[in-house]
């Protein structure tokens, strides 16, 4: 919902004048609905406002996200060498047990 379309404020509502008629709604009951409508449009706001900024705030954390991610290192070496002092490991822990169950 963009806030250009928003036609009223609270302050709007709040000034709102009725004519009165013979026959007409109860003034005061008027009035406290109004009030709860202003408390309503006033927490809408708020809730808007609040994320508009955790909006700007995650904008900008993936922006740095994908600076930080767009320059990869290859590592293909360093997951080789792990694999291969696993493997030593393993050896060394199991011995020929564990190279006669592994064929």
């Amino acid at each position: 919902m963009s806030l250009s379309r928003v036609q009223l404020s609270g302050k709007d509502i709040l000034e709102k004048e009725f004519k009165t008629a013979m026959r007409g709604y109860n003034q005061e009951e008027v009035d406290e609905f109004l009030d709860s409508i202003i408390k309503d449009y006033d927490a809408f706001n708020q809730e808007i406002s609040r994320l508009q900024q955790e909006n700007e705030n995650l904008k900008k954390k993936n922006s740095v996200e994908q600076t930080r991610t767009r320059s990869p290192q290859p590592n293909t070496q360093v997951n080789y060498d792990v694999l291969k002092r696993l493997s030593n490991l393993e050896k060394a822990v199991f011995g020929k047990k564990y190279a006669n169950t592994e064929s």
